[in-house]
């Protein structure tokens, strides 16, 4: 059976919290359990911006924000990149299974 788009949107987001946690990780604590919720607050808004048509850059520069401005670390451009592009595959995945 197909999703509802409740269900579909609980689904990606919920594969956007993981990635946030088991790739992006700024902070370091994706491995510690009682962390686990550490970067749920953002997948909402990252959703939005994966499911909106964003361009790579404007995706980057949100994510710079979080782990420069928003988190307060010193920032990994390279790592910030690298997941966005990892986002990009997930927007590909996610046009894939409509």
């Amino acid at each position: 059976t197909v999703m509802q788009t409740s269900e579909l949107v609980a689904e990606r987001q919920r594969i956007i919290r993981e990635a946030l946690r088991s790739e992006w990780d700024p902070i370091g604590v994706g491995h510690v359990p009682e962390a686990h919720d550490e970067y749920d607050s953002y997948a909402p808004s990252i959703y939005n911006l994966v499911v909106g048509d964003k361009r790579r850059d404007e995706i980057v520069d949100y994510l710079w924000w979080l782990e420069t401005e928003q988190i307060g670390m010193p920032g990994d451009r390279d790592g910030v990149e690298r997941f966005a592009d990892r986002l990009l595959g997930l927007r590909a995945d996610f046009a894939k299974a409509r």
